[in-house]
């Protein structure tokens, strides 16, 4: 008898300890299951035209580019006064890997629990700060309406000469001045200048807010080995076209130089904006990051924003064997 119930509370020992270990296996596989891989920015993301603001992140030359663009990203969140960030466009400078940015503006929001913006990612010549290796152009949605007559995309003006540094400064006046005329007196909410040389920070920073004093500046030296000088200036400013709410895209990128690479690039790009904005997009504004002349061409030829087109020379975009990259602006229909 006594061994018969040893027998049964061996038995019932063994299957009390199966029990708990296939539930602490369980639990084990279900939190497995339960992490998540990390999420990637939106292709596209909407704002309302009416409550959008513009920022540009203060430079700063602490720590590499990761370090930088953290630091960036949170310096703007604070400052944002709780408006929820729709589109950044990161310029990189140095040798850090701008593929990396995509995934820290994911992380830096999911941690704050925020809904992720589309992100453009352009690797440039340098920036107006020494050891800077990232700035952010930020547009956001704020809480109340500022722009009630819409916004007004004006497309880089672009200055070329013949020379060197001396000729930046000449050239960058020029572009200035065909802003202003565009802008047909409108307020100017943010400017955008590339320039092939940065030899005075200082004054050229000057040169631009002294035209648009109030707006987000931003100046960036688009190659670090420009082959002839050049200025570029691109702005955006209150009034224009009343459109209700607008698309920002990521970048996409061009696969290869060919014509047939840069048609999927652009077929790519107009389906993801068609997804969010509505059928056959209106682009309002468009900006390609070209990695040679002749790519250059080909992307001029293809783009359908002929009449709001920026097309410039830059080092490089955030993938290899690219010929370009290219973000749009387009009008919501849907």
């Amino acid at each position: 008898m006594g061994y018969r119930r040893l027998l049964i509370a061996s038995a019932v020992a063994l299957a009390v300890a199966v029990t708990i270990s296939a539930k602490k296996k369980k639990n084990q596989e279900e939190v497995t299951q339960s992490l998540e891989l990390p999420k990637e920015p939106p292709t596209v993301s909407i704002g309302e035209t009416s409550r959008l603001t513009f920022q540009v992140s203060r430079l700063s030359a602490r720590g590499l580019l990761s370090q930088q663009t953290r630091d960036a990203l949170k310096a703007v969140l604070k400052e944002n006064s709780g408006g929820q960030v729709v589109h950044i466009r990161a310029f990189v400078a140095g040798s850090g890997d701008a593929r990396r940015v995509p995934q820290i503006v994911s992380d830096v929001f999911t941690d704050k629990k925020q809904a992720l913006p589309s992100v453009s990612v352009v690797q440039v010549g340098g920036l107006p700060l020494e050891n800077a290796q990232v700035a952010l152009e930020v547009v956001s949605r704020g809480k109340r309406e500022v722009n009630p007559d819409g916004l007004l995309f004006i497309p880089g003006q672009t200055m070329t000469a013949p020379g060197g540094s001396s000729a930046t400064a000449p050239l960058l006046e020029k572009s200035l001045d065909a802003v202003t005329a565009k802008l047909h007196g409108a307020a100017p909410l943010a400017a955008t200048c590339f320039v092939s040389q940065i030899g005075n920070p200082t004054g050229l920073l000057d040169a631009i807010s002294s035209r648009f004093p109030g707006a987000a500046v931003s100046l960036v030296q688009s190659q670090r080995a420009p082959w002839q000088a050049l200025a570029s200036c691109e702005a955006v400013g209150r009034g224009g076209a009343r459109i209700e709410r607008l698309a920002f895209s990521g970048t996409q990128i061009s696969f290869g130089y060919e014509e047939k690479d840069a048609a999927r690039a652009f077929e790519r790009l107009k389906h993801d904006l068609a997804e969010a904005a509505g059928p056959s997009p209106e682009l309002v504004a468009a900006n390609v990051y070209a990695l040679s002349a002749p790519v250059a061409d080909i992307a001029r030829k293809l783009c359908p924003a002929a009449g709001a087109l920026t097309i410039l020379p830059f080092d490089g975009v955030a993938a290899m064997d690219a010929g370009f990259a290219v973000d749009a602006i387009a009008a919501v229909s849907k």
